[in-house]
């Protein structure tokens, strides 16, 4: 008869698989390795899980989960432009300050395999920017905001979100910083960035 699969024991997985992979990446992580962070034989590991790859999509999913249900809900809401790149850039922040691996992780697996993204885009939580590019459209239209591209202003919050905490060594290094400063001056991100992007779009 079949063991049926064990939630938890498929969480410590999941969780020791996202601490290997996130030091050593795909291709230096070692299923072994996994296990015993896991706390179980190797021959369990392939139980639920038969290779890496499988493994490191489960663990890039599980991730990636996290994160695109709160990106869709502020695309889709009902909030005006100006409040929608408020709330994204402040979700994003606090969210990423919590799972700070999470950037790197996701960068790492795009750049490896591209065509992975394809696989999330099935998920139903995954960011469409179609709401978001029609009020978009109509501001622009009735002269609330300057003329630019859905794509274009999208671009533009997730670099100047993402791109602080994908750099983190660099901007600590250049700033001169400890993880608690540099946590604040994430912080204070959500101000800066929002204000910094709502300048620049909105009419004088």
């Amino acid at each position: 008869m079949a063991k049926s699969k064990n939630k938890n024991t498929e969480a410590q997985i999941l969780n020791a698989a996202k601490q290997i992979f996130q030091t050593k990446g795909m291709d230096g992580a070692r299923m072994q390795e996994i296990a015993d962070k896991a706390g179980i034989n190797k021959a369990l590991l392939h139980y639920y899980y038969r290779n890496k790859q499988l493994l490191f999509e489960a663990v890039f999913k599980n991730a990636f989960s996290l994160l695109a249900p709160q990106l869709s809900a502020v695309l889709n809401d009902d909030s005006s432009i100006e409040n929608k790149i408020k709330n994204f850039t402040s979700n994003y922040v606090s969210f990423i300050i919590k799972h700070p691996y999470l950037p790197n992780f996701i960068i790492q697996e795009l750049n490896r395999n591209p065509e992975f993204i394809l696989k999330l885009k099935e998920n139903k939580d995954f960011p469409n920017l179609e709401k978001f590019k029609i009020q978009l459209t109509k501001d622009v239209s009735d002269g609330i905001i300057k003329p630019i591209s859905a794509e274009q202003l999208f671009i533009n919050i997730l670099a100047l979100n993402i791109f602080p905490f994908v750099a983190k060594p660099l901007i600590m290094a250049f700033t001169n910083t400890d993880n608690k400063s540099y946590n604040r001056l994430m912080e204070n991100r959500k101000t800066e960035v929002s204000n910094f992007i709502i300048n620049s779009i909105k009419h004088t």
